[in-house]
């Protein structure tokens, strides 16, 4: 039925996406559990016009029944937002198959758990005062699925983790040409806070605390330190979806008592003509160490990650903080520059662009697809979350996410997944995969699909399997391995054809028998 004035025929689509009882209506707690298995969340601000409408709808006084939607109320509740209500129920989000990255994440977090080793950052003696063994994982994708554990909800520091907003500041008020006559882009081979510069004079990159130094004498000069403050503020703020960000004051003022090396970055600069005419060193100093005593917590951050990985735009606001052209500047040295100096390892070994913090904080971006927040204190020598690498590491291991990962094949080939697939979508391409292998003769291609647990007597839309291809190629290996694979020899495709039959129209004799044989003594259902 339409709605007039509602778009009702959409909607009307829109309701039978959903499974209804057999009344033919719909329960809203339906509706909402569809929601959060895709990833949706009830602070979602693209549904709180679709909640509210809810709440007013709902009967003041329980009914004996329970409270059912039919297509009208639906169409009258979700008007506002019907478009990521819609794809969410179709599976047509970032990641279709959410639930399976749920499950993997909460598999990592449980590994991840057991490892202890590291210490927390004791050079500033606030950060030494945090319990060792928080904990936790966010991620959020480009449209906005969000999932996290462990300790999600605590407060952190971001300290270097602020630098790659602060350099996106700088490029978006300057343009990069500009802002690289104060700061290099070359990674520096050196410890985040060593006392070296450029050929130029200048520091090496914006990744490490000379260059952000520099980054924070370039943004909005002009205004006073309250409001250059409040401007960095509220653009965390817009990353983070409209999630008010928090400020520690005293991990500041412990940061600004024991910041003897960053003080003397600061004068190695100005001595070497770095910064841009009148600047003012103090005033940057204290800027910079306000930028890096912002607070958010886990889920906030994976939301700021995710806004880079949808260049620049906020995935729950839409807000569009920076351009695609300053985000994929910032990625670009994210990714060679962001782990400190192991970032030329992290870049062999997991291939996404990522920043780390001494906080125990390290957001991570896979461009177009989803940014993640991994939050544990205890650090490595370099200064990186030790349990922030490994989950970065087994993310990888488990997905094809790896910016060079399309060099090495399919997923069947090695074993990863691709999220952005649908589950069904992943064996489809497999059983693809395994009938063009078994057409081809090619066993170990086909050893490989078996391995990566797509089944062998899999049939493709046409009900052929691969015995039926091997059989009609006359690959005797081929057939010979599936039926000691334990696949059934006598499938029936959807013209009434056998592999027996594909061997005796194809002329294959001793093939036929070999399958006679082996369907004589196949088990009978």
């Amino acid at each position: 039925m339409a709605v007039p004035g509602q778009g009702g025929e959409a909607h009307t689509g829109v309701f039978g996406c959903f499974e209804q009882g057999p009344s033919g209506r719909l329960s809203p707690d339906r509706l909402l559990k569809v929601l959060h298995r895709a990833g949706i969340l009830p602070d979602d601000p693209r549904i709180t016009e679709t909640l509210a409408e809810l709440e007013r709808a709902r009967p003041a006084v329980s009914p004996a029944e329970p409270w059912l939607l039919a297509v009208e109320e639906f169409a009258a509740v979700t008007r506002r937002n019907r478009g990521i209500i819609e794809r969410a129920a179709r599976g047509e989000l970032a990641v279709p198959d959410f639930p399976a990255l749920v499950g993997d994440l909460q598999r990592i977090y449980q590994e991840v758990c057991a490892e202890r080793s590291g210490a927390v950052a004791t050079y500033i003696p606030q950060l030494a005062r945090v319990e060792a063994d928080q904990f936790a994982i966010s991620v959020c994708t480009v449209d906005g699925q969000r999932f996290s554990i462990g300790d999600a909800e605590v407060n952190f520091c971001l300290q270097s983790v602020s630098k790659p907003v602060s350099y996106c500041l700088t490029l978006e008020e300057h343009g990069p040409d500009t802002v690289h006559r104060h700061v290099g882009r070359e990674p520096s081979g050196q410890g985040f806070n060593e006392l070296t510069f450029n050929k130029a004079g200048l520091p090496h990159n914006p990744m490490i605390n000379a260059g952000a130094i520099m980054s924070c004498a370039l943004i909005q000069p002009g205004l006073d330190a309250a409001d250059r403050f409040d401007y960095v503020a509220d653009t965390w703020k817009r990353l983070a979806g409209g999630s008010g960000v928090g400020f520690n004051n005293s991990v500041y003022l412990s940061e600004r008592n024991t910041a003897d090396r960053n003080f003397a970055l600061g004068y190695s600069m100005r001595e070497r003509g770095a910064f841009p005419p009148g600047t003012d060193l103090m005033a940057t100093l204290e800027f910079y160490f306000q930028c890096c005593s912002i607070e958010v917590d886990a889920r906030q951050l994976a939301v700021v990650a995710a806004s880079l990985a949808n260049a620049g735009v906020s995935p729950l606001t839409g807000d569009s903080v920076f351009s695609a052209q300053t985000v994929r500047h910032c990625l670009s040295l994210m990714s060679s520059c962001g782990m400190y100096d192991f970032s030329g390892e992290f870049a062999f070994t997991i291939g996404l662009p990522a920043k780390s913090g001494v906080s125990g904080a390290l957001m991570l971006v896979v461009p177009q697809l989803m940014g993640i927040a991994i939050w544990s204190p205890r650090l490595d020598a370099q200064g990186n979350s030790v349990r922030g690498i490994e989950v970065c590491r087994r993310l990888v291991d488990s997905y094809n996410v790896h910016t060079y990962d399309l060099l090495t094949g399919t997923g069947a080939e090695t074993g990863k997944r691709d999220p952005r697939l649908r589950c069904h979508q992943r064996a489809i391409e497999g059983i693809v995969g395994l009938c063009l292998a078994a057409s081809q003769g090619d066993l170990n291609e086909i050893r490989r699909l078996a391995a990566c647990d797509i089944p062998l007597g899999a049939a493709d839309y046409d009900g052929r399997t691969a015995l039926h291809l091997a059989a009609a190629e006359g690959h005797r290996d081929t057939v010979e391995f599936l039926l000691s694979m334990g696949v059934d020899p006598r499938p029936v495709d959807r013209w009434g054809g056998t592999p027996l039959d594909d061997a005796n129209r194809s002329g294959h004799q001793w093939l036929a028998r070999l399958l006679a044989d082996a369907a004589d003594s196949f088990p009978r259902p």
